[in-house]
């Protein structure tokens, strides 16, 4: 499993999301800003940083060593082979995840889709030919974890690569991620 979340800054409290407002206003009225929240500037910026650096994984943040641990305690994987990059991203609120999931066996997207669809909690939005995949803006507010961009990985076999978003303030980051990867593992044991 490779995860790459991209985390609204709602995910840090209120302080942030005000931060974010003043920030962007400032920005757009051509006054400097100072950050007090991030380390950086989170209007109209992002940055690989969630959390402090971690000393038990070398080069990962601590949100990243959360999202491996909390995966595979749920799925009951201790050995799960993950990886996971988190970005804070100038969104007030929804968390979106990149996600590639291999499996021991073959799935087709179509089974992938028809699975999510019978998974309570999860609504699958993936016509991206009309330009519909699930957004931060669109999300925000609703409890199902939304899926969309649902496609075979070209690079490894057996995989598939996901767009999920959900609203952080009703459902964590991780909890997104774990919920998809937890209903296409079981189904495909299936």
């Amino acid at each position: 499993v490779i995860v790459s979340t991209y985390q609204a800054v709602s995910g840090t409290g209120k302080a942030a999301v005000k931060e974010l407002e003043k920030e962007a206003k400032d920005f757009l009225e051509n006054r400097d800003t100072k950050p007090e929240i991030y380390p950086h500037q989170i209007a109209f910026n992002l940055f690989p940083q969630v959390g402090n650096l971690s000393k038990e994984y070398p080069g990962y943040y601590a949100e990243e060593v959360k999202f491996i641990r909390e995966t595979r305690k749920i799925l009951g994987e201790q050995d799960l082979a993950i990886s996971a990059t988190c970005v804070r991203v100038p969104v007030f609120n929804a968390h979106s995840e990149a996600i590639t999931v291999e499996f021991e066996e073959k799935m087709s997207p179509e089974d992938a889709k028809q699975m999510l669809r019978n998974s309570p909690g999860i609504k699958v939005i993936d016509e991206p030919e009309k330009f519909l995949y699930p957004t931060p803006f669109d999300v925000s507010g609703k409890d199902e974890v939304f899926v969309g961009r649902i496609r075979k990985n070209p690079l490894f076999p057996n995989s598939l690569d996901l767009w999920v978003v959900g609203d952080n303030i009703r459902k964590g980051a991780a909890l997104n991620a774990i919920q998809i990867a937890e209903s296409l593992i079981k189904d495909s044991k299936n």
